[in-house]
């Protein structure tokens, strides 16, 4: 019985067709679409478990393909590309991307890092199932269950990833938590990449929480450890 399906956009021949021959060695069942609208249509008839995106496209922007589909579902993205830049990364990133591989890569990394984004998300569907309390903290409310943040009476539209964050630091509110305890929690232990992207998200979560790192909120910076989220009470911390 075929493994958890993965759509591999790709228009190299020479990259997609032994992909998805190892992709299916390994126990997945593989879909190939070489253009964005193969994609699309592959999407909407057999909707994968993960996609595997390249951004160089004859019809389209990989990028522009990743906001769409973000717009449409929470399936987990790993974009493949020979853009290695910290700047794309990050925008990877921004745009919903879970994971960004840079080509050339070896099968063997790609694979771990597919199953490493696999079991986090079958991770939070498990906590989804007992989410625990909502956690209210000086203003801001972070529902597990609903997935929902409540800041000041507005709802705050976070990312998937923003958002375990976040649950991740408001659940240990008044606690240092390490960068090591958030990478490995929110991102995984076989993480590959640095904790850059740590200070990305951390950036973007207090951007929208209208937080001042210099004076902060919600979220304070505990130099060479990690970070501290606001007490029960409102201080960000003794």
């Amino acid at each position: 019985m075929a493994g958890p399906r993965i759509l591999l956009v790709e228009d190299e021949a020479s990259i997609a067709e032994p992909f998805a021959k190892l992709l299916q060695r390994e126990g997945f069942e593989a879909l190939v679409a070489p253009t964005a609208a193969r994609a699309f249509e592959l999407f909407e008839r057999m909707p994968p478990a993960l996609v595997l995106l390249d951004l160089n496209l004859p019809d389209g922007d990989g990028r522009d393909i990743a906001r769409e589909l973000r717009q449409r579902s929470n399936v987990p993205i790993i974009m493949l590309t020979a853009r290695g830049t910290e700047t794309d990364r990050i925008v990877g990133l921004e745009i919903g991307a879970d994971d960004y591989v840079v080509k050339p890569f070896s099968s063997a990394e790609v694979i771990a890092r597919i199953r490493a984004v696999l079991r986090r998300v079958s991770d939070g569907a498990a906590d989804a199932d007992a989410p625990g309390e909502p956690v209210v903290v000086d203003g801001l409310t972070v529902d597990p269950a609903a997935r929902r943040v409540i800041l000041d009476g507005e709802e705050v539209a976070l990312s998937r990833k923003e958002f375990d964050l976040l649950l991740e630091l408001a659940r240990r509110a008044g606690q240092v938590v390490t960068r090591e305890q958030l990478m490995t929690r929110v991102w995984d232990e076989n993480w590959f990449g640095s904790t850059k992207t740590l200070d990305v998200h951390i950036g973007w979560l207090r951007r929208k929480l209208g937080d001042d790192a210099g004076e902060p909120r919600f979220i304070e910076t505990v130099r060479g450890v990690g970070f501290r989220f606001a007490a029960p009470d409102g201080s960000a911390g003794p």
